[in-house]
């Protein structure tokens, strides 16, 4: 299992992802799940993966020189697109050829074939995309309303990217984001592990040094768990408790429904809750 997250926003791109891998409870191992690919002034591209290692790497290693036939044209690749979704086009088509080679050798020996992507950029003289790809090899794309895609363990990060991200986000506060998301399931689930890679990319650079690799002695991430832990208990305590003896209160947890009746109680083997 893994955790990544993609973000778009009008300023730019968030990439986070952990590096676990696991084969069972001790067979832990770290591989990294973000890989760039970069051509300064031309095209920037990140790609998260996330399900079966060996199908991941597969993947990520053909996609370099996967080529889709363009009639009588030049083969597409993800070097020569001219947009996002042409290159996400590679991608798919990358995923489907790992499927026909490998699919039946995974099925007969009982593994499913599992690969979630993650697939954003920018090509220049086109707008920052950001792509969801799934086994099949076909994508949904990002939009205003929905901002960020994550794949592998992504409930429990999932609240905090709800309630905070929106297109207008500071690429700052979104990678804060990010980082509170990957804490929060960090803290709820053993298959999720350090170190992180975060990559911040702004609008319009066609290429990025804003990457961090994050264990746990990084000293803004140790300050992120402790803030987030300690704020979050801080919110809690605030929260008046609940009253049952129906004393005075300016939120009554014993206010009658308009709609429904309280639980009925069984105390006799007759007694029939409907």
């Amino acid at each position: 299992m893994t955790y990544c997250v993609g973000i778009r926003l009008n300023a730019g791109l968030v990439f986070l992802s952990d590096s676990r891998t696991n084969a069972g409870l001790d067979a832990i191992s770290t591989f990294r799940k973000m890989i760039v690919y970069e051509k300064p002034g031309d095209r920037f591209m990140v790609l998260l993966s996330a399900g079966n290692l060996s199908i991941s790497q597969s993947v990520r290693e053909i996609l370099q020189v996967e080529q889709v036939p363009q009639g009588e044209g030049e083969p597409l690749t993800i070097w020569n697109a001219k947009s996002m979704f042409d290159a996400t086009r590679v991608l798919g088509s990358a995923v489907r050829r790992v499927h026909e080679h490998d699919a039946a050798a995974l099925h007969s020996a009982g593994v499913d074939f599992n690969a979630n992507m993650i697939f954003g950029g920018q090509i220049r003289g086109e707008a920052m995309r950001l792509f969801h790809v799934y086994s099949a090899g076909n994508f949904i794309e990002a939009t205003r309303e929905t901002c960020f895609f994550q794949i592998g363990e992504s409930k429990y990060g999932k609240p905090i990217l709800d309630r905070v991200l929106t297109p207008t986000t500071p690429l700052e506060e979104a990678a804060k984001c990010a980082l509170v998301s990957m804490d929060s399931t960090l803290k709820s689930n053993l298959s999720v592990g350090l170190p992180l890679d975060l990559l911040v990319y702004e609008e319009g650079k066609l290429q990025s040094n804003n990457i961090a690799v994050i264990d746990d002695q990084n000293p803004y991430f140790r300050m992120i768990r402790d803030t987030w832990g300690q704020r979050l208990r801080e919110v809690f305590e605030a929260i008046d408790d609940p009253h049952w003896d129906g004393s005075d209160t300016a939120h009554p947890l014993l206010a009658p429904s308009g709609r429904f009746e309280p639980m009925k109680k069984i105390g006799h083997p007759r007694d029939r809750v409907i």
